[in-house]
């Protein structure tokens, strides 16, 4: 399955640590792939440690870096975000400068899925890391999403509320502006109602949270409840 064709994916964060046995129960969920992703702490060591845990499921692998300094390559594919309403440029093009000449120019760009952020809950780390103005209306939020897909032509647009289950008006907003981006959604999705909530305008929801603070079998209802 192509990374286009992806409803459903699970976020883990390499700073924080899974039950025994939780890795089986999510490889086997039914999610469509698994993004190493996240924003305080997150090393080389700690990526590659994880990467290791779930590599032999088979599930498509995706790095996610939250900086320069910890970028996976051995992997299918590395979505790269660049956050449209933050204050601070690092967070939209910087970084990126950053990376390639530390791998002087040498990245395999086939490999590379940009991603067009708009972070929308201020109380998270990566609101606050990145600056990011995330008292926005809908109108602001659609006018994001549709530079990101008409202007940027980003292949993905993700409304990340981080933790918190998001406004459904606002992700319907960016929704129907959109003509060739997908529209990645993640936030507070911890239960089957919440994901088909957010899958009426979602084309990809991402479950991140609720693996650490319910377990992993709230996976699997998410994954019904989009697929």
């Amino acid at each position: 399955m192509r990374w286009k064709d992806w409803v459903h994916v699970t976020k883990l964060d390499p700073d924080k640590q899974l039950k025994f046995g939780d890795i089986e129960a999510i490889a086997t969920s039914g999610t469509d792939a698994l993004m190493l992703s996240g924003t305080l702490n997150v090393t080389r060591e700690n990526l590659t440690e994880l990467q290791k845990q779930v590599k032999t499921y088979g599930l498509p692998l995706v790095m996610e870096p939250a900086g320069p300094d910890a970028v996976l390559l051995d992997v299918d594919y590395v979505f790269v975000p660049s956050v449209m309403n933050t204050t601070d440029v690092q967070w939209l093009v910087g970084k990126h400068k950053a990376w390639v000449q530390m791998q002087h120019g040498k990245i395999p760009w086939e490999f590379i899925v940009p991603e067009a952020y708009i972070v929308l809950n201020p109380d998270s780390s990566v609101g606050r890391v990145t600056k990011a103005r995330c008292d926005l209306k809908a109108d602001e939020v659609a006018a994001y999403a549709s530079i990101a897909d008409h202007y940027f032509h980003f292949p993905i647009i993700y409304l990340e509320y981080s933790g918190i289950f998001g406004d459904p008006a606002l992700v319907k907003a960016a929704s129907e502006v959109l003509d060739e981006s997908l529209l990645y959604y993640g936030g507070g999705i911890n239960s089957a109602e919440r994901a088909a909530q957010m899958a009426e305008y979602a084309d990809t929801i991402v479950v991140g949270n609720a693996v650490y603070d319910q377990g992993a079998a709230i996976l699997k209802a998410t994954v019904e409840a989009v697929q």
